[in-house]
């Protein structure tokens, strides 16, 4: 059963999403982390290349520009020394990626799941035209390194300054390094770069930091709150449904691209009945994925929401973000699958939502 979400508002447009088995190229299958890599990288510090994200480059005159009229954030006025995060939608307003962007010299940079971006940078070729912007999958020759804990020291040996606030972007010789959002209070970075230079670096950390499974920075993406669209869920959610306004993935003062109308009415014509929230559930991954359905203890026959994004939890079960009416969320108990599934229990986001009214 895959039924349809509502919009942001509450209402019910037909999706076009595809099922996962549709994907150009699957996610790369992660190693489950140890209970001593979830350690590292909280209590000490951890270093994890990222096989799960690709690298697409805009370049060319117009690249800005073009990628202003097709992302739901402003690229047109990115500047050298920030990262921003944006989506990409369909005509409907729902979602077909999730990225991070940012310059490299005259390049403006997406990272994207790996999952989807076959499709989506197609996609947005087709768009292209007669603008001066050239796309191109710079993951081949890029590495992207992911970085959790007490890491400072050690990047302070291949960076001379270190990013001092959320999505703040220095460059050096090594490549690019962007500090992200917190996970459980401890430091994030990404480290992007070209991949020989980097590996030559990596052998340096490894008598400073550990080196652990990419599957550790899909827990910390989930406890920080920050979704990402994979194959699974293209097409399921608008904006706001995974918090994006929340997490400044919108910007609802530029000018159009597609989906805007849908996403700009979601935001101002009345109450936001759907966020994504945090939870644990019993499980494995098998069967804790992407793209399953939730349910109401009260409500059996329909689904109340989505698993957006899963990962092995340290203290057992499931970590997940979920996409969820607000009003299952007030009583009652929500369950995965069905309504006679594993409940799920809730966990605090780490940062507040909106009060709607």
């Amino acid at each position: 059963m895959n039924t349809p979400l509502a919009t942001a508002s509450g209402t019910s447009p037909v999706s076009n999403a595809q099922p996962a088995q549709a994907a150009q190229s699957a996610l790369p299958t992660l190693p489950l982390p140890a209970a001593g890599e979830f350690d590292a990288a909280i209590q000490r510090g951890a270093y994890m290349p990222l096989t799960q994200f690709g690298v697409i480059d805009a370049s060319g005159d117009d690249a800005a520009s073009f990628l202003h009229g097709q992302l739901t954030n402003d690229t047109q006025h990115l500047d050298a020394a920030n990262a921003r995060l944006a989506g990409y939608c369909s005509a409907k307003g729902r979602l077909l990626a999730s990225f991070l962007t940012w310059r490299s010299g005259e390049t403006i940079r997406l990272l994207v799941s790996k999952d989807v971006q076959a499709a989506v940078q197609k996609r947005l070729s087709m768009f292209i035209l007669r603008a001066k912007a050239k796309l191109a999958d710079a993951s081949g020759e890029t590495a992207v390194i992911g970085l959790a804990g007490d890491v400072r020291k050690a990047l302070s040996g291949v960076f001379d300054a270190l990013p001092d606030g959320v999505h703040v972007k220095v460059d050096g010789a090594a490549g690019s390094l962007i500090r992200v959002p917190d996970a459980l209070e401890r430091l994030r970075y990404l480290w992007i770069g070209p991949k020989a230079v980097v590996e030559a670096h990596l052998s340096a950390l490894d008598g400073k930091l550990e080196r652990v499974s990419p599957a550790v920075w899909d827990w910390l993406d989930i406890r920080a709150g920050e979704p990402r669209i994979t194959q699974p869920v293209v097409e399921q959610f608008v904006p706001q449904m995974v918090n994006f306004d929340v997490l400044g993935a919108v910007n609802f003062r530029k000018g159009c691209y597609p989906g805007q109308e849908v996403v700009a009415r979601s935001q101002y014509r009345g109450t936001i009945k759907r966020r994504t929230s945090l939870a644990n559930v019993a499980g494995d991954l098998d069967t804790v994925k992407p793209g399953v359905e939730l349910f109401h203890s009260d409500d059996p026959g329909q689904p109340c929401g989505m698993v957006v994004n899963a990962a092995s939890a340290p203290e057992g079960g499931i970590d997940v973000l979920v996409e969820i009416k607000l009003a299952a969320l007030e009583n009652g108990s929500v369950h995965l699958g069905a309504a006679d599934g594993p409940a799920l229990h809730f966990l605090a986001l780490p940062y507040g939502l909106p009060t709607e009214v």
